[in-house]
């Protein structure tokens, strides 16, 4: 039986996506969002600006229409795509071929912040996991959906990749396996499960885990005052636009993760952990850019 090639730990972050003089917006990565749900706007807000602040050209966020009126003025750099909603206030499952046909013109999509759970989002979630032709970031909701039908999970050879971002309680409904268990060996459970369905893994977290199954990176910055509702919606956007910019899944991972946690770190040389929210964070991903250049 073929042996497994050997786990290779990676120090170096990745250089930034390249970007000439002469680019225009068109250029730098067209990037879909698809998010929100009623009450839960702010999720969508979030990973929306952040993939702008992450250098994609250009960003839609995909949200029920019901909150369109929010998302849209929350920031006017991005743009909206109104899809159909259900009683709740969700994305409605008849939306699954506008947001197919949508993300034709994309070279990368999030789905998850704010998305919130329905029979309807069931479906939706698991068709454009497995269908959509574009490298997909799988966050928060989307990730709870996904555990419901684990079958899915293994991306085929051939598809676009996947990066699941999962904190540890996501992690273990995507497993089975219980926290406790996951969080006494972190780096085991994040590489057996990358490498198992081929997908890229982000085990947030103390220390957050970065794995293909094959290369591992384990991040060194960001703090506790970032444990706040929000930021890991920041994170799903930034590591989405780098995607949508051409870098490689494992490296568009590793480096929204690292400038993430730089711009945490700046953030709570000014408000404290204790004050610290997600939206800091994005006031401080311009600076922590200029550190990683500098």
């Amino acid at each position: 039986m073929p042996q497994s090639p050997p786990l290779q730990t990676i120090a170096k972050i990745p250089a930034l996506p390249p970007r000439a003089d002469t680019a225009h917006k068109g250029e730098c990565g067209r990037v879909l969002v698809i998010a929100g749900s009623r009450g839960m706007s702010g999720a969508a807000c979030l990973a929306a600006t952040a993939a702008l602040r992450g250098g994609a050209g250009l960003v839609t966020a995909a949200i029920p229409e019901g909150i369109l009126p929010i998302v849209a003025g929350y920031e006017p750099s991005y743009l909206t795509l109104a899809i159909r909603e259900d009683d709740q206030g969700r994305i409605h499952s008849a939306a699954i071929d506008q947001l197919i046909s949508h993300s034709e013109n994309q070279t990368a999509a999030a789905i998850g912040p704010g998305l919130g759970q329905s029979q309807g989002l069931l479906e939706l979630v698991g068709k454009l996991y497995t269908d959509l032709s574009i490298p997909l970031v799988v966050d928060a909701d989307a990730l709870n959906l996904l555990s419901r039908r684990p079958f899915l999970i293994t991306r085929p050879e051939a598809a676009a990749h996947r990066i699941l971002t999962p904190h540890p309680g996501e992690f273990s409904r995507l497993t089975g396996v219980g926290i406790s268990e996951i969080q006494s060996d972190r780096q085991t459970h994040a590489v057996e499960f990358a490498r198992k369905h081929r997908v890229i893994l982000v085990l947030k977290g103390h220390e957050t885990i970065i794995t293909d199954g094959f290369q591992l990176a384990i991040n060194t910055t960001g703090n506790s005052g970032m444990a706040t509702g929000g930021t890991g919606d920041v994170l799903a956007g930034l590591i989405t636009a780098l995607l949508g910019q051409g870098m490689s899944p494992f490296d568009a991972a590793q480096l929204g993760v690292h400038v993430h946690g730089i711009a945490g770190d700046l953030a709570v040389e000014e408000v404290s952990k204790f004050g610290l929210i997600a939206s800091d964070i994005l006031k401080y991903l311009g600076r922590a850019w200029y550190e990683i250049e500098g």
